[in-house]
């Protein structure tokens, strides 16, 4: 069907027949198997996250066992020395240093900490290493061993005056400095001070018949031997792929008081803590962290479960976990080789679905093909097809005679258009030039018609006024003879008067020049810019004194211009004026001459610039028009077309860029004087 403009309407691809027929062999191929592979994908991912799961919480039961064992150990051990023939006969003679002989040796067999024996009044007996007094706080598991219970063991949290009550040494072994980490919970406290206890106690007969406690414990801070032996039994060799390795640590609160998780090479990361969502989680809700988690500086499977102490407080954590890196990069492998998998077998089995569709429908195909190339313009597009006897061959044949007339049809208008446009071409361009020629001569005839009747208006009104002016100066110096000295109490009003007369001679010279500028040409010399830039300053000075302008000079022409020096210096000084005019704050003043090529010719240009208010772009074309003027009371609006004026009768050239608020520069531009 054919549209307004004359297009084929063609029924969209999507609705062919070799669409839908491709669709049907490759949809199960290209949509349902992926989607089946994805929904596999998913389940195998969340049972291979399962797994590492279940091996993590395997990992943590296992320590969790071992620092069991370690408890009960040390209670075992402090309640079978308590009941010892040893410790009985020691504590009948009543020897205290027999008795303090006696504890040193079992705490160094027993791999113990400290080791003492207490009286329900705190009175300590002896202990290894010695001290005279029970650390601060109600122990419950000393109170309960008093009572009669045959043996108490428990964590407990020693503060360090605890510590240092029993040892310095051991204070100093618990205080760890906190090391800033991403992720933990904001704190304002820079060290660890406290120590997390293994704490048992026994009850025991005190020398002098009394009921007593033999209390020992472990300090876990930095205790490396202990935490490292937890990590062996977790993860033993190849317990683990190649590339990952297990980990354990024990928290003080959230701090690592206990670990061999490495913050860089040799140095373990004593002192970091925790992340804010793993305390939360542990610690504030008491619940086991069975995930992965980010620790210190890479992400691990991660197990965490809490640490209560005697009085039921949650005051720790016991982790262990792996690094996740190689089964996340073991996973990522599996699922690139599935789907490179996927990708070769469907890169294989296409092409053949595809080359089986192309011999049944390549003539269409190309038909089809062809009318899209002729409807974007290609008018030589052909199918190329050989005759064929079959309904399809037979089109195709047809085709290609009728664009073959089509063609020529074509070519015959394109021809015909071009030979009209050659026409057109031609005329509109003759026009154009009448037009720029007839432009330029009305131009050039307004301008004659305006200076020459300046030059006319300007000769008489000039004329006219010096005589009056004349005779003004004249009976202005027979006033001040005739009143002789009486004429120096009116000496302000005389001066004034003497300027102004001068002015009003200034403005008809001006315009004089302006009309009659051959008549004022002077004497021509070759002269370095520079130069006349300095006799200029003098000429300023008394309006660079009245505001803040710092002139910077910069002389780096090395070429004579020819022009009369008195003209030259008339347009600097102008220029300079203008330029102190547009800075009324202050600013700063730029001279600068240089050599400078203009159009192949040799030649010198001065600069001036300011950083002034500026001149608006729609004024700039402006400026250089006779009698036209920024300033409301003052000036003229003649000295810078006379300026121009003085420059183009020496062949040069004056330009002008500015920007308002920003500043504005003219450059004059004059030929070598040869």
């Amino acid at each position: 069907m054919v549209d307004a403009s004359g297009s084929i309407d063609r029924p969209p691809r999507g609705r062919s027949v070799r669409f839908r027929l491709l669709a049907i062999a490759l949809l199960p191929m290209l949509v349902i198997l992926p989607l089946l592979l994805g929904v596999a994908i998913i389940r195998w991912n969340a049972k291979f996250d399962a797994t590492l799961i279940s091996k993590v919480n395997g990992d943590l039961t296992i320590a969790h066992q071992y620092l069991a064992r370690i408890l009960e150990k040390t209670g075992v051990q402090i309640r079978a020395l308590s009941l010892s023939a040893r410790f009985r006969d020691v504590a009948q003679r009543g020897e205290l240093s027999e008795m303090r002989d006696l504890l040193e040796r079992s705490r160094k067999e027993m791999g113990l900490d400290f080791l003492y024996l207490t009286t329900e009044s705190g009175d300590v007996l002896a202990s290894s290493p010695a001290f005279s007094r029970k650390p601060k706080g109600d122990w419950p598991i000393i109170a309960s061993a008093l009572s009669g219970k045959p043996q108490s063991t428990d964590i407990d949290i020693f503060a360090s005056d605890e510590l240092a009550t029993i040892s310095p040494a051991l204070a100093e072994r618990a205080r760890l400095d906190l090391v800033p980490t991403p992720n933990a919970v904001p704190t304002e406290r820079s060290t660890e001070t406290r120590g997390m206890v293994v704490h048992a106690a026994s009850q025991a007969a005190a020398p002098d018949g009394r009921t007593a406690a033999l209390v020992g414990g472990i300090l876990l801070n930095q205790n490396l031997e202990f935490i490292d032996t937890i990590n062996d039994l977790v993860y033993q060799a190849a317990s683990l792929p190649e590339g990952s390795q297990g980990t354990a640590t024990l928290f003080l609160d959230d701090v690592r008081v206990s670990t061999n998780v490495r913050l860089f090479e040799g140095r373990r990361a004593l002192g970091t803590r925790v992340s804010a969502a793993v305390r939360s989680t542990v610690l504030n809700e008491g619940r086991t962290w069975l995930d992965s988690a980010f620790v210190v500086n890479d992400w691990y499977i991660s197990a965490y479960e809490p640490l209560v102490d005697s009085y039921g407080k949650r005051v720790g954590m016991l982790y262990v976990g792996f690094l996740q890196k190689p089964f996340s990069e073991a996973k990522y492998t599996t699922l690139l080789i599935i789907a490179l998998a996927f990708i070769a077998i469907t890169t294989a089995t296409v092409p053949i679905f595809l080359r089986w569709a192309r011999s049944i429908f390549m003539p269409l195909e190309r038909v089809t093909a062809t009318i899209g190339k002729v409807e974007e313009g290609d008018l030589s597009a052909r199918t190329n097809l050989p005759e064929a006897h079959d309904e399809v061959g037979r089109v195709a044949f047809h085709l290609d005679t009728l664009l073959d007339q089509i063609q020529e049809r074509d070519r015959q208008l394109r021809e015909w258009n071009e030979e009209l446009n050659t026409r057109v071409h031609e005329r509109t361009r003759d026009l154009e030039l009448a037009n720029l020629k007839l432009e330029a001569t009305t131009k050039q005839l307004i301008m004659s018609e305006k200076l020459a009747a300046i030059g006319e208006i300007t000769a008489g009104v000039a004329h006219e006024i010096n005589n009056p002016i004349a005779v003004m100066q004249g009976n202005l110096d027979v006033i001040r003879m005739a009143i002789g000295t009486e004429a120096e109490k009116a000496k302000v009003e005389f001066r004034l008067l003497d300027e102004q007369i001068y002015r009003i001679s200034q403005i008809i010279t001006k315009l004089l020049q302006f009309a009659r500028p051959e008549e004022y040409a002077g004497y021509l010399d070759r002269h370095a810019p520079s130069d006349v830039v300095s006799d200029c300053l003098p000429l300023v000075q008394h309006l660079l004194n009245k505001t803040e302008i710092n002139v910077i000079r910069d002389d780096r022409a090395t070429r004579l211009v020819l022009m009369n020096r008195n003209e030259l210096q008339q347009v600097l000084v102008n220029l300079i004026v203008n330029a102190i005019h547009a800075m009324p704050d202050g600013g700063t003043l730029t001279l600068r001459n240089f050599d400078a090529e203009r159009e192949g010719k040799k030649g010198i240009a001065v600069e001036v610039a300011d950083t002034g208010i500026g001149i608006a772009a729609d004024l700039i074309d402006k400026i250089f028009d006779p009698f036209f003027t920024t300033k409301r009371r003052e000036g003229t609006g003649l000295g810078l077309s006379i300026s121009q004026t003085l420059v183009k009768r020496q062949n040069g050239y004056i330009s002008v860029e500015s920007q308002a608020g920003v500043g504005t520069t003219f450059t004059v531009w004059l030929p070598e004087a040869s």
